[in-house]
């Protein structure tokens, strides 16, 4: 594969989006319900990205074909409705920077799933870097002196999983119609799907939601209910952190690989607790210190010979 250094730029980029992420959703909680947040944020963030998707299409020469649209509902599936869902879930049940550095994880099943489904190698300084991964988050979640909640965490962890499942799978269209064309298609289809849930939630179809314990999705306000004085907050997670965040880290994988797009998860943990620290107050205990190091170490051993490939190629053309 040819690697390119602008993809590197993007993998930086996206990890200082997606730091602020379980931030901005934190200081709205309350403000709106956990899944008008989620459902307005992709559904704003889909909309957002039309004209951009329609500039690559023509730029590209391409348009959508009738089976994208099953392509889309399943990516949408994936990534709103199930990944994205269960990712609100869990912020509201632990702390935001814990989320953040479990849902970190991801890299893990990227590089599993990109060597099966899109037959991208696993070279030895990866290998190395997935297990300094999974030493820093066994130092950070701290299994044996724990007070988290262990569904929080566990919310955190299937979330993770389900978005590598998307970044991979997405990583297949984004090469014929770009990663803005892809991020769009996903937005609009999974915030539909999702949508459509939510108002199954509503009158007496809502009794199934709350036998099942999932009360988050019975009469949930779509429009209104928004304070004005939310609106910035609203624009920020849906501009930045869902349309820039995710088109960023499609460009990333559409330059680099779907594995090396996954350290945009290496570098999040360093960035979030230090983010969290500031603008909430969470404080950064040492064994979160620790696991931070690790996963430097982890970032630079992953990153470092790819970037290197990178420059050597842009030298020799």
């Amino acid at each position: 594969m040819k690697r390119s250094t602008g993809g590197y730029f993007y993998i930086v980029l996206c990890a200082l989006i997606f730091s602020t992420m379980e931030i901005m959703l934190k200081t709205v909680h309350g403000v709106f319900a956990p899944m008008q947040i989620t459902a307005l944020r992709f559904l704003v963030g889909g909309v957002l990205l039309i004209p951009f998707a329609a500039h690559t299409l023509r730029k590209k020469d391409e348009r959508l074909r009738r089976r994208d649209l099953g392509f889309f509902l399943l990516t949408g599936f994936l990534c709103v409705v199930l990944s994205m869902v269960i990712y609100q879930m869990a912020v509201t049940h632990t702390k935001a920077s814990v989320v953040a550095v479990i849902f970190s994880c991801n890299p893990i099943f990227v590089t599993v799933l990109a060597a099966l489904l899109l037959h991208e190698e696993i070279r030895r300084n990866h290998i190395l870097a997935l297990i300094l991964e999974v030493l820093a988050i066994v130092i950070i979640v701290n299994p044996l002196h724990t007070q988290l909640d262990p569904l929080g965490v566990l919310l955190a962890i299937l979330s993770a999983l389900l978005f590598s499942f998307y970044s991979v799978v997405g990583k297949r269209a984004s090469a014929r119609l770009g990663g803005i064309v892809v991020t769009c298609c996903t937005f609009l289809c999974g915030a539909m799907e999702l949508i459509a849930l939510l108002l199954l939630g509503r009158g007496p179809l809502a009794d199934p939601f709350r036998t099942a314990g999932l009360d988050i999705f019975v009469n949930v306000p779509l429009f209104s209910g928004i304070p004005a004085s939310a609106l910035p907050s609203l624009f920020y997670i849906c501009a930045i952190n869902s349309a820039a965040g995710f088109v960023c880290h499609m460009l990333a994988m559409e330059k680099t690989s779907a594995r090396e797009a996954s350290l945009i998860f290496f570098l999040k943990p360093m960035l979030a607790p230090v983010l969290a620290l500031i603008f909430l107050h969470e404080s950064i205990p040492v064994n979160m210190l620790v696991g931070i190091a690790c996963f430097l170490i982890g970032s630079g051993v992953a990153i470092l010979p790819g970037f290197v490939a990178a420059r050597r190629q842009s030298a020799e053309t």
